[in-house]
């Protein structure tokens, strides 16, 4: 017979291990590095098993959640700018013209969403920044093996990645992500994960300026323009973001008046001269291909402009996105800018959801940036501007890697700076004070 104390202590063995800061850090790096490796899996065991993967993936979650449910703060745990977003491409499923595969890509999107709320809840930003970094690392240096492997040691591609093997000729490269642009995004974001790692001293300076010599060197080779603007963006943020947590804060409010009048005579004056912009980026080719895709997403907007034709992420073999692919000449996985996909399949309403979602988002990160001691809090700001602006040309942050990244930034932003708490207060949102960043050097252990 079996005895019941045997069933118990393995129950509370269960919940122990479940519930140890070993497990979810362990859980964070799983789950960083499968949102980013979805193409790779995709390739190399399909749908089916990226599917499987992804459901484990979501018990194990759950299972480190209700672990440690109670040490968990769960008041104000979404920005309600994310639960509005997704309600409304939910909500698309009511008119969509295939409400079977809109339910389905919603509740893939809610799934990578799921995955970026428990990293957010169970990690600190100091611990995220460390398990984005350590997946990065791991990630760019196996696409650049791979590269070497094709277009140096073999000379051919490696079809199942599609990687081209264009190393020797210096590019482009595509890595594990099967495309230049998706390379030169997980570049960036691991190149400004890397440059915090160091600033905050959680890795060894030769770690560091090894991971950043890596970034910057798949970065070149992808040879991706749109990677290079975010880069430009990227940038000047962490200067202007430099400068600000060097005023005084009497006058800082003041500077920060000053860089947004500045921002916007930026963009302004970017406009009017796109096209040189354009052709200094080397990029013509790739801004005629999309505006080609605009155009002809412009004659079906006119059918649905205020709700759009039902949410579906990345583009399936379905009308009316074939018959956009036969106009054009070319397949197409997106409509090559997330603030047109948005539009284009949720409509007027969902595109303003959007912009809130990243703009409140951007808005709380920086404040937190500009006025926290420690250096971490400039992470989710910059990975925000990334996005932002990587969003004009692309459609990362609509699914996956990217959509998860944008979640963890917004929900850790909405945490640390609470507009809900601040209005029950009756007084201004102010940061709140986190067990571990905010101490002098930013260091932090597993919580």
């Amino acid at each position: 017979m079996t005895d019941p104390d045997d069933g118990a202590h393995l129950g509370r063995a269960l919940r122990e291990f479940a519930g140890s800061a070993r497990f979810a850090q362990a859980l964070t790096l799983l789950a960083v590095g499968f949102a980013f490796s979805t193409h790779a899996i995709r390739s190399l065991i399909g749908w089916p098993g990226l599917l499987a993967a992804l459901v484990a993936l979501l018990a194990l979650c759950g299972l480190s959640l209700v672990a440690r449910w109670r040490a968990v703060e769960w008041y104000g745990i979404l920005p309600i700018t994310i639960l509005v977003f997704v309600g409304w491409c939910a909500a698309s499923v009511l008119w969509s013209s295939d409400p079977g595969l809109t339910a389905l890509r919603v509740l893939y999107l809610v799934a990578f969403a799921v995955i970026g709320v428990y990293v957010a809840l169970m990690r600190d930003t100091i611990q995220i920044v460390r398990a984005f970094g350590d997946v990065m690392r791991l990630l760019l240096g196996a696409s650049l093996a791979l590269e070497v492997l094709s277009g140096v040691l073999l000379d051919m591609p490696i079809a199942v990645l599609g990687i081209q093997g264009d190393l020797v000729r210096l590019g482009p490269i595509q890595g594990l992500f099967g495309s230049r642009n998706v390379l030169g995004f997980v570049a960036l974001i691991a190149l400004l994960t890397f440059i915090v790692e160091w600033r905050t001293r959680i890795v060894l300076r030769g770690k560091a300026i090894g991971s950043i010599v890596l970034a910057s060197l798949c970065i070149v080779l992808s040879g991706s323009p749109t990677t290079l603007a975010a880069l430009g963006a990227a940038l000047v943020a962490l200067a202007a973001l430099y400068g600000l947590r060097r005023a005084a804060p009497a006058t800082r409010w003041r500077w920060q008046v000053a860089l947004l009048l500045a921002a916007v005579a930026v963009l302004v004056t970017a406009w009017i001269v796109r096209i040189r912009i354009i052709g200094l980026l080397d990029a013509r080719a790739e801004f005629d291909v999309r505006l080609d895709v605009w155009r002809e997403l412009s004659r079906y907007l006119n059918f649905n402009p205020l709700q759009g034709w039902g949410w579906v992420g990345s583009w399936p073999d379905d009308a009316p996105y074939t018959w956009i692919e036969l106009a054009t000449g070319r397949p197409h996985a997106s409509a090559l800018s997330a603030y047109v996909d948005v539009y284009f399949q949720v409509g007027v309403i969902g595109v303003l959801l959007f912009i809130g979602l990243v703009g409140v988002a951007l808005v709380r990160s920086w404040l937190l940036a500009s006025t926290r001691r420690s250096v971490v809090y400039v992470w989710p700001a910059l990975m925000l501007v990334v996005i932002a602006v990587t969003s004009f040309a692309e459609s990362f942050a609509l699914g996956e890697g990217g959509w998860m990244l944008l979640v963890v930034c917004a929900v850790k932003a909405a945490r640390d700076m609470s507009w809900r708490d601040a209005l029950a207060a009756g007084r201004p949102p102010a940061p709140t004070v986190e067990r571990i960043e905010d101490l002098p050097g930013g260091g932090g252990s597993a919580r």
